[in-house]
């Protein structure tokens, strides 16, 4: 450490120190009674708990501007912006008003930290409570359960995210605060991600290229990791689960640990489960697969500094589905099958300033994927992808009503191969943008703005010599795009708002796309790159309406999607290998469609909940053909009972689900229609306290009738195999 960053440090301790802003107060309801409620600043993940009297206080808070959140159950969420500086002690003392309508939620997939109501861009969010009471049996199964969004699914192992019509690599995932890359070009690749520990996940839908760059033409999945125990506190948690239909086992042990300045969390889990049941009773073979996942993090934070190091390994064995063959319920992996092992290690540093802050998150991913199809030992397939990513955003000082980020994102990757077989080449990716959004809030109107630059370069080695079979030319291509977002939200009544976004957004081709030569196992085709691909353009319009009071709350959102010289994989009528050969092709393409829906919970019968929600995309070509792997247009209703219960049974909760998908006749020129189905899912469950044990038991039920159907974004629906039938998730989770 040099002379300069010693004078540094030293003043950095010495300030922290000096400082101890602090804001308390109390918390009442409008009768003057005092309430528990939850006191979070979303900037500082720093928050407490108001005790019995409604008293609170934060203590080590730094000097600036933030956002404060007051929450509680059956209360309007408020939001104060408080500023600190030099030993200030602010009381706050905060009346809550009740409300039928669900707390309102902080969102931390964009930039300014807001509750959903003030956020500019609407925001789907599904919190740890909500994953929990799912039927999914992987986290790509419980985003489904969002509007507008859906799985390309092969088996019951894999499934990657699909908004809106978009996926692969238009949908971007974030996890950690960095992005994830896996090899996710691929159809047959999962998200390397375990549902188990995981606080919330949040979906941006729609272009979100302005803050995440290239890959996010299509929206964002935004996971964000498990929390840390509250300060003074240390929990423990211990989850099984059991799954019927494919005798799946989950087993979770977490445990997490704070102090004032230090914290610290670490889980491991391990899930296994045997080949999937149709709906007829046949299994379908070789869909097995098991995971193991270890999730750990510690964080050091005072008035003026908050580091956080968090690392995720993740393990998946996973069987690569061809046939109905074998019926056996063995969870011993057999060929062919992909073993993949993921590793992230992220490390978020913030630092504030007087009147601003600066943000540092740094990533580093090592993705290796193996496909082995004849031997166990020597895997036909094995890629190797190093990625480092960096995310550095600075805060400048709030100006009135404006917040203001300008950031600087980059990643540097490489991918390898070192097995028998070559479907990608050797290749060198560089990215780089530089970014500026602001929000500006007055009265009732929300009004936020950004532009961005990217550039990204992909260099690849030859493969083999020219006119040989495997042979891939030498690729040195660079792209890069402008784009803009504007965005503006009005509260028109105290029930009705209204947002309007438009944006663009940009893509460039993935490595597969541009260099890809060969058998594709997990699609059962021959794919061929093109070289002479140039990036995807897009621009989105999406306006949504709100309606909420008391008894029913009500929402349409409809948006158009216009995307330039748009990529997709076309069939040339040829055979290479035994397997129909696609290639890599271009063609301006638009999507348009959107989500309506209502919650109706009558006051004061506020236990009963009954959704509804549609959601429809279409997606054309140019010439009129639609585009491939488009969702079918879908009906959810749900009624859910939750209920106060009594000193026994806490919060239990009972609901059904009917979910109905229409027949997709909207197909590209190389797929089939599929025909329309109905699923029936039903969910129990209660809490119970026992001293200072909890208790959470759960019931889920999905395809209660066993339904025999094939969805549309399956990859075995061209095998002629089913998706899965019934299925009964026992949950229990034992926390301390």
């Amino acid at each position: 450490m040099n002379y300069y960053h010693q004078i540094m440090f030293v003043l950095l301790l010495t300030s922290s120190a000096i400082s101890q802003n602090i804001v308390s107060g109390s918390i009442l309801n409008e009768k003057n009674e005092s309430i528990s409620g939850t006191i979070y600043l979303p900037k500082l993940e720093k928050g407490t708990i108001s005790d019995l009297d409604g008293e609170y206080e934060l203590t080590n808070i730094p000097n600036g501007t933030f956002n404060i959140i007051y929450s509680s159950l059956g209360y309007t969420s408020i939001s104060k912006k408080l500023t600190f500086f030099n030993n200030q002690l602010i009381t706050q003392n905060i009346i809550m008003v009740e409300s039928a309508i669900e707390m309102d939620e902080v969102i931390i997939s964009t930039p300014f930290h807001k509750l959903q109501g003030e956020n500019v861009m609407k925001v789907e969010r599904l919190s740890a409570s909500e994953i929990s009471k799912s039927n999914a049996i992987t986290l790509a199964d419980v985003i489904t359960e969002i509007p507008g969004v859906s799985t390309i699914s092969t088996g019951t192992g894999i499934g990657k995210p699909v908004i809106r019509g978009l996926s692969s690599n238009r949908v971007l995932t974030f996890t950690q605060g960095v992005r994830l890359e896996n090899q996710q070009f691929g159809g047959e690749h999962g998200l390397g991600i375990n549902a188990e520990g995981v606080e919330s996940i949040e979906i941006i839908k729609g272009p979100a290229s302005l803050l995440y760059g290239s890959d996010a033409l299509g929206g964002v999945l935004y996971i964000n990791p498990e929390s840390f125990a509250p300060t003074d506190k240390t929990n423990v948690f211990l989850k099984n689960s059991y799954l019927t239909n494919t005798q799946g086992l989950l087993t979770s042990l977490g445990f997490k640990s704070s102090k004032t300045k230090f914290k610290y969390l670490l889980r491991g889990t391990y899930a296994t489960n045997s080949d999937y049941k149709t709906g007829n009773d046949e299994r379908v073979t070789l869909s097995r697969f098991n995971e193991v996942d270890i999730k750990s993090g510690i964080r050091f934070q005072n008035d003026k500094i908050k580091t956080t190091l968090r690392y995720n390994y993740n393990q998946s064995n996973i069987g690569i589905p061809e046939e109905i063959g074998e019926q056996t319920t063995s969870k011993d992996m057999e060929l062919p099958y992909q073993k993949i092992d993921n590793h992230i290690l992220s490390l978020d540093n913030k630092v504030f300033f007087d009147k601003s802050s600066l943000d540092i998150v740094l990533g580093y991913l090592f993705n290796v994927r193996n496909e082995f199809e004849d031997d166990f030992n020597n895997p036909a397939l094995r890629l190797k992808l190093n990625t480092y990513n960096y995310n550095i955003k600075y805060n400048l000082a709030d100006l009135g009503n404006f917040e203001t980020f300008i950031g600087l994102q980059g990643m540097y990757q490489t991918n390898m191969n070192f097995g028998e077989e070559l479907f990608i080449p050797d290749a060198i990716k560089n990215d780089i943008g530089i970014m500026a959004t602001s929000h500006y809030h007055i009265g009732n109107v929300g009004l936020q703005g950004g532009i961005r630059f990217d550039t990204r370069t992909i260099k690849t080695e030859q493969v083999s010599e020219a006119g040989e079979q495997d042979y891939i030319a030498e690729i040195d291509k660079g792209f890069s795009s402008f784009n803009a977002a504007l965005g503006a939200n009005a509260n028109l009544s105290n029930n009705i708002i209204i947002r309007l976004n438009l944006a663009s957004g940009f893509r460039a081709p993935n490595l597969a796309e541009l260099a890809s030569n060969g058998v594709h196992e997990g699609t059962n085709r021959y794919e061929i790159g093109n070289a002479n691909l140039i990036s995807e353009q897009s621009f989105q319009t999406d306006l949504l309406v709100e309606f909420k009071n008391d008894h029913v709350e009500l929402f349409a959102n409809g948006f158009y999607n216009y995307i330039n010289d748009y990529i997709f994989l076309q069939p040339t009528n040829g055979v290479i290998d035994g397997k129909d050969v696609f290639k890599y092709t271009q063609s301006n393409a638009d999507l348009f469609g959107g989500e309506f829906g209502l919650h109706f919970h009558p006051h004061p019968l506020d236990w009963l909940h009954i959704e509804s929600s549609f959601e429809t995309v279409t997606g054309k070509q140019s010439n009129g053909d639609f585009l491939p792997l488009q969702p079918a247009n879908t009906l959810s209703n749900t009624i859910m009972l939750e209920i106060e219960g009594n000193s026994v049974f806490k919060k239990p909760f009972f609901s059904t689900t009917l979910i109905s998908t229409f027949d997709q006749n909207n197909v590209s020129n190389f797929e089939t229609t599929t025909s329309g189905y109905n699923l029936l899912g039903m969910g129990i469950g209660t809490q119970m306290e026992f001293n200072k044990l909890n208790a959470t038991i759960g019931i889920q039920v999905s395809n209660l009738t066993n339904e025999v159907y094939v969805s549309h974004l399956s990859r075995l629906k061209a095998d002629g195999i089913e998706n899965i039938g019934r299925n009964i998730k026992f949950n229990l989770l034992l926390s301390l």
